[in-house]
């Protein structure tokens, strides 16, 4: 038994945060609605990404929404809306990612669905929660990681702002409100009392930064500074970095200068006796250098055993030809109502030694409507 099954979760959430939280918490055992519009349904299903199409829709929808079940209903008609709030009287957990202000104009704030539901909790993803300035503005991840900071981390010194290449401020606000989530089911058990849940997308941005934020804070105020080359981080010094090899790329995480110069029998480095933070940019050009003149594995062989922090880098090709990431079992094949199959990835959490897959793929628009209608409307 799965520690969620029993519980019921409506999720009016569209795009990537929302449906993110939600689907861990179907990975978990909940029973997940999603709530879609008629005749488009998500955008996400829509939103292409490089033009992969699967059954229909687009691989992001399917990636982020398997394991749900969706009922297509026009809420914003007054008849509807009063079929929806039956079935949300019924729910152990309601949520949404819409911009602050559009549930409570359609009569669906919390204190419209606590009304009719005493012990609900509420959980909500904004983009920028209240902020007076912000707050109506899209809470797009690109926008979120350009208004926090998070593009001047990566990439090189003379690169400017550089974005990471996933929707990470998504996938965050998403983690933070499955575990405002699960923090209020425990005490809606404990205690029988629901909750509102409130995260912002700039929040999580925030929060994801708690070790470069304090750091600045005091350290004068002094802006962090990325390395000219190889820059991995900009609060650690060298060798701190990923570097080219004669064939590949390596990774070297913090660790002694003169025991690399030993082992690596580089005696250039032999001159940094002492690994300051304003020579970080000296000692890196020298790895750089040297590091190309062997191959990655050549250089594992000698990193490796005298337990030196550091990695070959691996695309996907090579990550899944792994024998590391096969043992995982770290994908999972599904099958939608039509019979459609698609390969994913599972949950990564074990609760007693067993990993949480479920074989349900991601629902057709409304598929369950007739279901959902019979057990919770017109019963």
């Amino acid at each position: 038994m799965k520690p969620l099954e029993d519980y019921l979760i409506v999720d009016f959430s569209q795009f990537l945060s929302g449906p993110s939280a939600s689907l861990r918490l179907a990975d978990l055992g909940a029973r997940v609605i999603k709530i879609e519009k008629p005749g488009t349904g998500d955008i996400c299903r829509t939103l292409y990404t490089s033009d992969l199409i699967m059954n229909g829709e687009s691989s992001v929808f399917h990636t982020i929404n398997r394991n749900k079940e969706s009922f297509a209903i026009d809420f914003k008609q007054p008849e509807e809306l009063q079929k929806l709030k039956k079935l949300l009287a019924k729910a152990d957990v309601v949520m949404h990612n819409f911009r602050p202000g559009v549930m409570e104009r359609i009569g669906l704030s919390y204190e419209d669905v606590k009304s009719i539901n005493p012990n609900v909790i509420y959980g909500s993803i904004s983009g920028f929660g209240e902020h007076p300035d912000l707050k109506d503005l899209p809470g797009q991840d690109l926008l979120l990681q350009s208004l926090t900071a998070l593009t001047w981390l990566s990439g090189n010194q003379e690169d400017g702002p550089v974005p990471m290449g996933l929707s990470i401020v998504d996938m965050l606000a998403g983690a933070h409100l499955a575990q405002g989530i699960l923090a209020a089911l425990y005490r809606k058990a404990t205690h029988n009392i629901g909750a509102k849940i409130q995260v912002s997308m700039l929040e999580s941005a925030f929060d994801f930064q708690f070790e470069t934020i304090t750091t600045f804070f005091n350290d004068g105020g002094e802006l962090p500074v990325r390395t000219k080359t190889n820059n991995a981080h900009a609060y650690l010094g060298a060798p701190y970095g990923i570097y080219k090899t004669k064939n590949g790329y390596l990774a070297l995480a913090m660790g002694s200068i003169p025991v690399l110069a030993s082992l690596l029998k580089c005696d250039a480095l032999l001159a940094f006796p002492e690994n300051k933070f304003t020579l970080r940019d000296d000692i890196k050009n020298i790895l750089a250098d040297h590091l190309q003149t062997q191959e990655t594995q050549f250089w594992l062989n000698i990193l490796e055993p005298a337990d030196i922090w550091c990695a070959g880098v691996l695309n996907y090709q090579q990550l899944f030809a792994e024998d590391g990431f096969k043992v995982l079992n770290f994908t999972q094949q599904v099958e939608m109502l039509d019979g459609y199959t698609y390969k994913t990835t599972r949950c990564p959490i074990k609760i007693d030694g067993e990993y949480l897959t479920s074989e349900k793929g991601s629902p057709k628009l409304g598929q369950d409507n007739e279901k959902i209608i019979k057990e919770f409307i017109d019963c």
